[in-house]
């Protein structure tokens, strides 16, 4: 199991047309932002957003926020205009919607070539396609995209989200075995703190990096739940300490809270504190 080079808890829709939320974009505890040219921003307002949000990554004050450009459709009209103007931002990658299989990557990697793609996993064909779409050259993450998903399939978003599992899981281990990060779909109701909650939880027992999120009021639930525990961190260097002890005594295990520690637990265990390394440099950055 490996981790992302960068922090994926929270990555934040922010619509690539509205000034005023490019703004407070800059001062929020987010780890990504998700520049939308796409779904929230409407046809006759595009070219503009376009525009618009070229001049606010190319003023800066974004920090140590991964930034990634959401662009449309290469089969609509301003998706390629997107693509080739995503490729001159202040970016750190380029968001395609819809992504049916690796041609889609390549193609719009074509348009923008040098910066990392990342892939809306939306649609049925894509989940069916997830690996050669991970393994796809270019490609970074995946973001789920499970309202559309749902739409797609006919199946129900809410819950336990069970009717969506196996769609979930696909795109997890299809992103683990070509090493790229995946970061859960959004949670509709910004106001059900609770909800969101065990949504997360959730998307975090799947393995996934993080969730996407529609609202500021979202960031701090994600953050939290998607960061090791005082708990986990605790158990992490307890199981270390253990297990080098024990090879210093020549033995390949050790025993920690009545549990075998072996040397995939340790590799875990490290990963966890890399993860809270890098949240405090984040954090302090």
């Amino acid at each position: 199991m490996g981790q992302p080079a960068h922090l994926f808890r929270s990555v934040l829709y922010i619509p690539g047309a509205r000034t005023r939320a490019l703004d407070k974009a800059r001062t929020l505890p987010v780890d990504a932002i998700i520049f939308d040219l796409e779904d929230a921003v409407a046809p006759a307002e595009k070219v503009a957003a376009r525009e618009t949000l070229a001049a606010a990554l190319a003023e800066g004050g974004y920090g140590t926020r991964y930034r990634m450009v959401r662009i449309n459709g290469l089969d609509t009209e301003w998706g390629r205009d997107d693509a080739e103007a995503a490729a001159n931002m202040d970016c750190d990658a380029i968001l395609a919607p819809k992504v049916d299989g690796p041609d889609n990557v390549s193609a719009v990697a074509e348009l923008a070539p040098g910066l990392p793609v990342w892939c809306m996993m939306e649609t049925s064909r894509g989940v069916l396609n997830a690996l050669p779409i991970a393994d796809a050259p270019g490609v970074e993450g995946f973001v789920l995209g499970t309202n559309d998903l749902a739409k797609e399939i006919g199946c129900e978003t809410g819950g336990d989200r069970a009717p969506m599992t196996a769609a979930l899981q696909a795109c997890v281990l299809a992103a683990r075995a070509a090493g790229v990060a995946v970061v859960d779909g959004v949670y509709n109701a910004f106001k059900d703190e609770d909800g969101l909650e065990v949504e997360c939880a959730q998307g975090r027992a799947f393995g996934m990096d993080g969730k996407t999120l529609i609202h500021p009021a979202q960031i701090e639930t994600a953050n939290r739940v998607f960061a090791p525990s005082p708990e986990e961190v605790d158990l992490a260097r307890r199981q270390i300490e253990a297990y080098e002890e024990a090879v210093a005594r020549g033995e390949g295990v050790a025993v920690v809270d009545g549990r075998i520690v072996e040397n995939l637990h340790i590799e875990t265990a490290r990963l966890v504190l890399a993860k809270v390394e890098a949240i405090q440099a984040m954090e302090a950055a």
